[in-house]
């Protein structure tokens, strides 16, 4: 009976054992190869664990892109794409959507260019756990650990050196990407971060912006996502009809590029604006301790910098971008910045992508990286 124990233990062990493994950061779950893909192109729609702000284990899905040619000698450079607002809630993911690849900026000439892109969802988009919407840990964790989990993909031929490019949101995630990377990832290899219209300085970002409907809305879905995954209390927002138009707006709404919000979802952030009014989530506990403590830093990363931003963006207040590279050259960082013009906010990744890809290419040449301190 005593070996019988010995063993039932010892299997036990065994099993706990690889469980831990296959949960361990950065791990593939899943590659399911996508038959839609492109032209030219190769795809998988992934799954792979990653580590919250907290430290457990949790797992999250994402894409991965690569040349279709077969895979070359060497790795392949790696472009890590983060992407903007899409929403807050599980069926919001970009890789759910059919569109998925249009709707992917400078897609593909990186493809083309012989980039693996690596797009991940980030936690709570295509899984059911809270979506921690402008959270940086979580957020940089999950880009991290989705190049780790691609060079798991054969066919990829993803290697260890990569570059970020982000927009808004996913601005905001390639900043603590690069603000986390060495540590978190020491093994990967970054060679330059890229934000377009990245928010930065979240309370000034709360506050500020051109479009003060646009802005109760995402408000929506800042509260919603911080009072579900940091137990930030919706009461201390307004009452209950409040606090329900800001559950409606988060629940029902994914956002598509070039859509216009539906003439209910433009009530119910007018409706909100107003109930807002009063309300400084600069100064309102807990959410401006939150929001300090998502803020980006502004200091060097230890890699080349370029941010992109539209002097006309209604969303993302371009004095607070600008302000934000100001501090990063004033602390030593070797900054690029990029005037966009086009429509504005929306198409800020798009408008910015030649420029972009260029200034990436050319970290992955070894150039010496342009300095535009001097000028901001």
């Amino acid at each position: 009976m005593r070996a019988v124990r010995t063993i039932a233990a010892a299997l036990s062990l065994m099993l706990s054992h690889g469980q831990a493994l296959a949960q361990s950061a950065g791990s593939l779950s899943a590659a399911e190869p996508v038959a839609a893909a492109p032209a030219g192109m190769q795809a998988w729609r992934v799954r792979y664990w990653t580590t919250s702000d907290r430290g457990a284990p949790i797992e999250v899905t994402g894409m991965v892109i690569a040349p279709r040619n077969a895979r070359p000698a060497t790795p392949r450079p790696v472009l890590a794409w983060a992407h903007g607002t899409s929403g807050v809630v599980e069926r919001c993911a970009p890789s759910l959507h059919e569109k998925f690849f249009a709707w992917t900026p400078g897609l593909n000439e990186a493809i083309r260019r012989g980039y693996v892109v690596v797009a991940p969802d980030y936690p709570g988009l295509g899984t059911s756990m809270p979506h921690p919407y402008l959270g940086g840990a979580d957020t940089a964790h999950s880009v991290l650990d989705a190049i780790r989990s691609a060079r798991a993909i054969p066919g990829a031929g993803a290697g260890a050196r990569f570059a970020v490019w982000g927009e808004s949101q996913g601005g905001h995630a390639a900043l603590w990407t690069g603000q986390l990377a060495r540590a978190y990832a020491p093994e990967l290899h970054l060679l330059g971060v890229a934000a377009a219209a990245p928010p930065t300085d979240l309370v000034e970002n709360l506050r500020g912006g051109g479009n003060p409907t646009v802005r109760a809305f995402l408000t929506a879905f800042v509260a919603y996502s911080w009072s579900r995954h940091f137990d930030a209390p919706l009461s201390t927002l307004g009452n209950r009809t409040t606090q329900g138009v800001i559950t409606r707006l988060a629940r029902n709404n994914c956002l598509q590029p070039g859509a216009k919000l539906r003439l209910g979802t433009m009530l119910g952030a007018v409706s909100l604006r107003s109930a807002l009014k009063n309300v400084d989530l600069g100064h309102l506990q807990p959410w401006a301790r939150l929001a300090r403590e998502n803020s980006p830093a502004a200091r060097p990363y230890g890699v080349p910098l370029l941010i992109a931003q539209n002097p006309k963006d209604m969303i993302v207040a371009p004095d607070v971008t600008r302000s934000f590279a100001r501090r990063m050259c004033g602390n030593g960082a070797r900054l690029r910045y990029i005037a966009i013009t086009g429509k504005g906010h929306e198409t800020s990744a798009t408008d910015s992508a030649g420029a972009t890809l260029d200034w990436i290419d050319a970290r992955f040449a070894r150039a010496a990286a342009p300095s535009d301190c001097g000028r901001i």
